[in-house]
């Protein structure tokens, strides 16, 4: 009972621990670098996983270009403007705007696949937009919001990144509800992407070769957030959908940007503004009107 809402929320907490750890290790380990060393530990994990529990036998050839063509869009792109955006706006911002990923989701089935947009989930695209507006304090028509202050890049490729997710969503549509095993599921993805990161690594260009020496704690940070996030927390999430309603899975795998708050408080020391608390409550609202 209940056991798909529990791996809903926890794949939830989860990747809110992986923001606050990539957080940390800003200034230590560039983007490209990160997402090199956290899609090699996630394939490693979820490969070995997905033996353990024998996923593999319910992998078909023709769900792996599903899941490849998932992977491009929801982790080479999606997570390398994840990382990005959490070094540029903060763990924070960055959950908030992942919400974005199911109003995205919802006009791509719409665009792409005919499906019918209602009143209530075009409620539910206003309240999430309205909810990140208001945690995050863009301008509600005063002077003051266009302070320089404003991090516009880092919420430029949050933006990206809850696009690239919500294509990568469609994208392994297919291949889940085909009864792909979770793990094996991410093992493919997460495989993908660390090939593709692998091979940009060989190409003459500074940033994507960067491998000047990191300390053990920096070392253990990376992996704990590859752990986490694409490892753990991606594949509950994909348990959790495999099993359990669709909509009320995905509400409750929105919490992060409430589930990261007290992370945030506890890590600083200081709390959240009040309006990060309410904004967050309504963008969770928003998702959860989209989606059940």
């Amino acid at each position: 009972m209940y056991v798909s809402e529990i791996l809903a929320l926890a794949a939830a907490t989860c990747i809110a621990m992986s923001g606050m750890l990539i957080g940390e290790l800003k200034g230590r380990v560039n983007v490209f670098r990160l997402a090199r060393w956290q899609m090699v530990a996630s394939f490693l994990m979820t490969g070995t996983a997905s033996l353990a529990v024998g996923g593999w036998h319910s992998l078909e050839p023709w769900q792996i270009g599903y899941l490849a063509l998932s992977s491009g869009f929801g982790i080479v792109i999606a997570t390398t403007t994840y990382f990005a955006a959490i070094y540029i706006a903060g763990a924070r911002t960055t959950a908030l705007l992942f919400s974005l990923a199911s109003p995205f989701a919802l006009l791509l089935g719409y665009a792409v696949l005919g499906e019918t947009v209602s009143l209530q989930q075009s409620a539910g695209v206003l309240l999430v937009l309205l909810g990140i507006t208001l945690a995050i304090g863009l301008p509600l028509g005063s002077k003051a919001a266009l302070s320089a202050g404003t991090p516009w890049l880092g919420i430029g490729l949050g933006v990206i990144t809850a696009i690239g997710q919500a294509l990568g969503s469609l994208c392994a549509r297919p291949a889940m509800a085909a009864g792909v095993e979770p793990f094996t599921a991410m093992m493919v993805r997460a495989g993908f992407a660390a090939l593709v990161f692998l091979l940009a690594s060989l190409l003459p260009i500074a940033q994507l070769r960067d491998r000047s020496p990191m300390t053990a704690k920096t070392q253990v940070t990376a992996l704990g957030s590859a752990f986490f996030g694409t490892g753990l927390g991606m594949s509950l999430l994909m348990a959790a959908l495999a099993n359990g309603n669709v909509g009320i899975v995905s509400t409750l795998s929105s919490m992060t940007p409430v589930v990261i708050l007290p992370m945030v408080w506890a890590r600083t020391g200081v709390a959240p503004p009040k309006a990060a608390w309410v904004g967050a409550v309504i963008a969770v609202c928003g998702t959860a009107l989209i989606s059940l």
